[in-house]
């Protein structure tokens, strides 16, 4: 007994020793590339590229960063301004509050556009969650912003008012989030998608169903397809945020807000009052469906797109289709 114990001791912190010199090696070989600025407590990283007015702004997804986006922004930047960020706890940016409800989200989007220099109108370009962040930057400063282009977009009335299923399907993720997080801290995570890059596929696939259910393969599967669309030479940036616990314990905080945050945004969209154009993915359902064409008629001349050829992930399937969507939008 004492000896098993000893080698378990000895496994854990020769896995913690592991997760370290990655996470060193990692700061080395892919540092930031925007600024990260103060804010409040933490530093936010923002990537900007690009001249001209107005300001283009995208905001990721739950568990995304400023990368998502890298199909999308360089593109928009060859005629405006703009800026990807990363939400706090993921990326480049600083390990996240405990308290993530929308309205933070927003008051710390808003202090870091001003200390980007970020001034003038801007258009909010957002996917699935970050739509949550577009639409509360929207009702609570409705003077700085142009127009919003909403990117198969969370549904707000789905989880404000969640089914006891998607009660169910929440506490898993949480629940999963924070393990990963911990699987994250004793290198277990970095050891897995460090043998997938070889080309290994039975041990990553063996802690995936082992941690994450038995859907968890399939999910995992799902994500390396839709990585694997972006450059490759992001690849190993995505990989190491995903090897960092921080990454994890924050996409269980922003989970754990969904709920709130939906409330709130369907409290404050009466009072958006800005151009709304949605796209929506082939595979959205009926109550998707139904919120989506809620949102792009909140004031006149909103639009509703459905991307054919395109999954949740539009801007990868069909990054054309949301650079179609900007390029009108300034047109206009």
């Amino acid at each position: 007994m004492t000896i098993l114990l000893a080698a378990m001791v000895t496994m854990v912190i020769a896995g913690m020793l592991y997760q370290q010199i990655g996470r060193a090696n990692d700061a080395r070989r892919f540092p930031p590339p925007g600024r990260r600025f103060k804010v409040g407590t933490v530093r936010l990283h923002a990537d900007q590229m690009g001249e001209g007015s107005p300001t283009v702004v995208f905001e990721a997804g739950i568990a995304a960063t400023s990368l998502s986006w890298r199909l999308v922004q360089p593109e928009i930047a060859k005629i405006t301004r703009t800026l990807s960020y990363d939400r706090a706890g993921l990326g480049w940016s600083d390990t996240a509050s405990k308290s993530r409800d929308v309205h933070r989200v927003v008051e710390e989007l808003h202090a870091l556009l001003k200390a980007a220099g970020v001034s003038g109108p801007r258009i909010l370009v957002a996917h699935s969650y970050g739509a949550l962040v577009a639409l509360g930057y929207a009702a609570r400063y409705p003077r700085e912003v142009a127009a919003l282009v909403l990117v198969d977009p969370v549904a707000p009335s789905e989880w404000a008012h969640a089914s006891e299923g998607h009660q169910k399907m929440l506490r898993q993720g949480i629940f999963f989030a924070r393990f990963g997080g911990v699987l994250a801290m004793l290198g277990v995570v970095r050891f897995a998608l460090s043998s997938l890059s070889r080309g290994g596929r039975a041990m990553p696939k063996f802690l995936v169903r082992a941690t994450s259910g038995r859907g968890g393969a399939g999910l995992a599967d799902r994500m390396v397809g839709q990585v694997r669309k972006l450059p490759p030479e992001v690849w190993p940036m995505i990989q190491s945020h995903w090897c960092d616990a921080k990454c994890f314990f924050a996409m269980a905080r922003y989970l754990e807000g969904l709920p709130q945050s939906c409330a709130e945004i369907l409290h404050d969209a009466a009072t958006i009052r800005v151009p709304v154009t949605v796209l929506s993915s082939q595979g959205a359902s009926a109550v998707q469906s139904a919120d989506h064409q809620s949102l792009a008629k909140l004031v006149d001349g909103g639009r509703l797109e459905v991307v054919a050829g395109a999954g949740h992930w539009i801007q990868l399937d069909r990054p054309d289709a949301v650079i179609r969507a900007i390029r009108d939008i300034l047109k206009r």
